[in-house]
């Protein structure tokens, strides 16, 4: 791995999977979970999931705290017995096979570095626990520390190295045993906002150059979006939706993925009008509770007169200014700027509208100023092109 100083270039986007077998019909899966449970007495943990997994993804379960996430991930890892269901790796039942036994490795949140010991030596230490000839272990260990960019720090222990450089620690001594699926639970969690950015590249080119599949558990939506080849948001034991991160974040299926996927504006409203495009999309026209603004917008599932649904707009999507915006397929409203952040290359606006809706609006800061565009108090419009408009029913 990479200094953090030098400059990132991923190998590939963990997106840019052009053949995308999760689409191909004929392609098998690599894992198979099947009606998988697990019961804590009265508790259900994991309620009766199913999700196949193809070779060589980097594939994301993002979900808040109790979600069932870390659960699971014990379960592949046979730390955790399932209550009911399968767990199926390159076409074998692991099921009701131990922990040592599994294809499988695992990479804690704490790293769980042997203070004790050398990087050297706890990159090793699963080698010797198999009993590898010494000169396999040291070959194997010169070839990891290489592949991580560890190589000069080999003879320190752990209390001499940065965050970073334990997280690499803790990856080349899960990789090193050659498993055929990693399991990664909060793996940046540990590491500051700059060096988590530079990791999550480190993490992807490492993981594309080896072609392990890896299996991240996370409750950070910015690290699965930069991560994920497919991203599945777990709530309440169960998958609520699964697919690319940029599927998951610009056609969320419901208030709760468009809500916890990334930040979005939700309004009320009621449908006032709906045209058929094709069999698959249809064009509404709905009226905003309160303010009764109407709102066009596409959608893939048949509405009628009357319905009540929510319209969900990202902030960024939105555009602000003290002149009223002028051009066709817009959705103009207006308001006071009640709370606005600066954070350099953007500036968070947040505005009450006339309703008294409090919206949130993120603006590429273009241009180099000495002066806030935009203050406290200032009369503003608001505006998005339809297109940008998410429709929600549930």
């Amino acid at each position: 791995m990479r200094a953090a100083s030098d400059k990132i270039m991923p190998v590939k986007p963990a997106t840019d999977f052009a053949e995308a077998p999760w689409l191909d019909p004929k392609a098998v899966p690599f894992i198979q979970i099947k009606s998988l449970g697990k019961q804590f007495g009265d508790f259900t943990a994991v309620d009766n999931i199913s999700l196949d997994i193809y070779q060589g993804e980097l594939f994301t379960i993002l979900g808040g705290s109790g979600c069932g996430k870390s659960t699971l991930l014990r379960m592949l890892a046979g730390f955790e017995t399932p209550s009911a269901g399968q767990v199926i790796i390159d076409g074998v039942d692991i099921t009701d096979l131990p922990a040592y036994d599994r294809p499988v490795n695992m990479m804690f949140q704490s790293y769980a570095v042997f203070p004790h010991m050398t990087v050297a030596q706890n990159v090793a230490y699963g080698l010797k626990k198999d009993r590898l000839p010494k000169a396999e272990i040291a070959a194997r260990v010169k070839e990891m520390l290489a592949l991580v960019q560890l190589e000069e720090l080999a003879a320190r222990k752990p209390k001499q190295l940065s965050g970073g450089q334990c997280q690499r620690v803790a990856l080349a001594r899960a990789l090193i045993k050659r498993p055929k699926v990693l399991l990664l639970d909060e793996p940046l969690a540990a590491l500051d906002k700059k060096l988590r950015e530079q990791t999550q590249f480190e993490l992807i080119n490492l993981q594309y150059k080896l072609g392990t599949t890896f299996i991240v558990v996370t409750h950070d939506q910015e690290e699965a979006m930069t991560l994920s080849s497919r991203v599945a948001v777990m709530d309440a034991g169960r998958f609520v939706q699964i697919g690319t991160p940029l599927q998951v974040y610009e056609f969320p299926i419901n208030r709760f993925v468009a809500d916890f996927f990334g930040t979005i504006n939700l309004f009320d409203a009621k449908v006032t009008g709906s045209t058929v495009i094709d069999k698959n999309t249809y064009a509404i026209e709905a009226a905003l509770d309160k303010t009764g603004t109407l709102v066009e917008a596409d959608c893939t599932h048949k509405l009628k007169e009357g319905d009540l649904i929510s319209i969900g707009v990202r902030p960024e999507k939105l555009s602000i200014s003290q002149k009223k915006p002028r051009g066709k397929n817009l959705t103009i409203t207006s308001g006071v700027v009640e709370d606005l952040a600066y954070y350099g290359n953007r500036s968070i606006y947040r505005v009450r509208s006339h309703s008294g809706r409090i919206i949130q609006i993120s603006a590429q800061n273009f241009q180099r100023t000495k002066e806030l565009v935009l203050e406290w108090d200032d009369q503003v419009y608001l505006s998005w092109d339809s297109s940008c408009s998410v429709v929600l029913s549930e």
